[in-house]
């Protein structure tokens, strides 16, 4: 997939002018957060994790972490991420550019509530440059979010 098929979905909220596309990368929380000249925790982690045969997408704020005894007592089974091969084949989207957005069906995505201290997040939106920022309700409506979720924990900083 990519920025493209995330500009045709965004499209039918009139968001696929919103999408930053920057020359610097956004592959990684750091990365994203100096692009883009905001704190690290506003960005909106999208890891893919396994779920049975298939995958499900979390996205988290950039300051968390998974809490696996959470995670477990929520989904029931342990956060296994997917391999690049398999990020890219279940999800359509490379490792760096994951993102909530033109998921294939049966692709569950899951919002944690560490994002909901901000009034905007910025996920990827497909490319490892490439990003949107959108309030904590915009990223539920346009995600197609299963649920929010409480499975992470804030990092500790030195």
């Amino acid at each position: 997939m990519g920025l493209e098929q995330v500009r045709s979905y965004l499209r039918a909220w009139n968001k696929d002018g919103d999408i930053l596309e920057l020359d610097a990368s956004t592959a990684t929380v750091p990365l994203a957060a100096a692009a883009l000249g905001v704190e690290e925790a506003r960005i909106a982690k999208s890891i893919s994790l396994k779920n049975g045969e298939g995958a499900l997408v979390l996205v988290f704020a950039g300051d968390a972490k998974i809490d696996n005894k959470k995670f477990k007592e929520t989904f029931g089974f342990k956060a296994s991420m997917l391999s690049a091969d398999d990020a890219l084949r279940f999800t359509g989207h490379a490792v760096g550019g994951v993102c909530p957005f033109a998921l294939p069906d049966g692709v569950k995505v899951y919002l944690d509530k560490s994002m909901l201290r901000f009034t905007t997040v910025f996920p990827a939106c497909g490319t490892g440059n490439s990003a949107i920022e959108l309030t904590p309700e915009e990223l539920t409506k346009y995600a197609r979010c299963e649920k929010w979720v409480d499975v992470c924990k804030l990092q500790e900083t030195q």
